[in-house]
């Protein structure tokens, strides 16, 4: 017997005849001081999220595609990173369509490694998706797949981020619960409180120096 399975062995003989104690932990104590009334939620998400440097801004499904044209305007973002095979990336591209002098949009739909240059030096701004919100910790939720990697959201200095209402959830228990993340998650998961800061030992903070420098963050009050 090797020394892993001898360990193994003296730990379950150590147990032999013992009786497991119920499991008696009170749920509430993770969800009940972090709950809210629904029309309660988009109000401390915006206030927690803006008090680290987000913009927000409250749209509808109908009206956030020229909405990100008008903040593309205002912050001379020549470009726009966008996931095509997306529905949101579907949408922006048909009101885009036909338009002259917008911005133009880039398309995720290549291995990084044959457009690695041009993702970080050269696209000031992404568009993705969110799969929720946390309102006790005023979080963004987002799980990349193939079509909005990771790097959708972590490399451009802009970025933003749509969020539907609905997803809003009370706290990461409530949204733990709600997504079944024990019965599977992605290989990486992005909880996204503010833009990207960072201290040096003096205290200077300063921003965008591991992800993005601005977030913008566009609610979607569902219909």
């Amino acid at each position: 017997m090797n020394a892993r399975n001898n360990i193994l062995d003296k730990l379950r003989k150590s147990v032999a005849g013992s009786t497991p104690i119920n499991d008696n932990y009170d749920i509430s104590l993770v969800t009940k001081p972090w709950s809210y009334a629904p029309e309660e939620r988009i109000n401390r998400l915006r206030t927690l999220m803006e008090a680290v440097h987000t913009e927000i801004h409250i749209t509808t499904q109908k009206n956030w595609p020229p909405l990100v044209e008008q903040l593309l305007h205002d912050k001379q973002i020549p470009s726009l990173l966008i996931a095509p095979n997306t529905p949101h990336g579907r949408q922006l591209e048909a009101y885009w369509n036909g338009k002259a002098e917008l911005p133009s949009l880039k398309a995720y739909d290549r291995p990084i490694e044959q457009w690695k240059a041009d993702l970080f030096n050269e696209t000031p701004a992404s568009l993705t998706g969110t799969l929720g919100a946390i309102t006790a910790t005023g979080s963004l939720v987002l799980w990349p797949d193939q079509h909005e990697p990771r790097l959708m959201s972590l490399v451009p200095p802009l970025h933003i981020a749509l969020l539907h209402a609905s997803k809003i959830e009370d706290n990461f228990y409530t949204f733990h619960e709600k997504y079944k993340w024990r019965e599977g998650m992605p290989t990486n998961a992005l909880l996204i409180s503010g833009p990207s800061k960072t201290a040096d030992i003096e205290q200077v903070l300063a921003y965008g120096a591991h992800g993005p420098k601005d977030l913008v963050v566009l609610i979607i009050k569902d219909a």
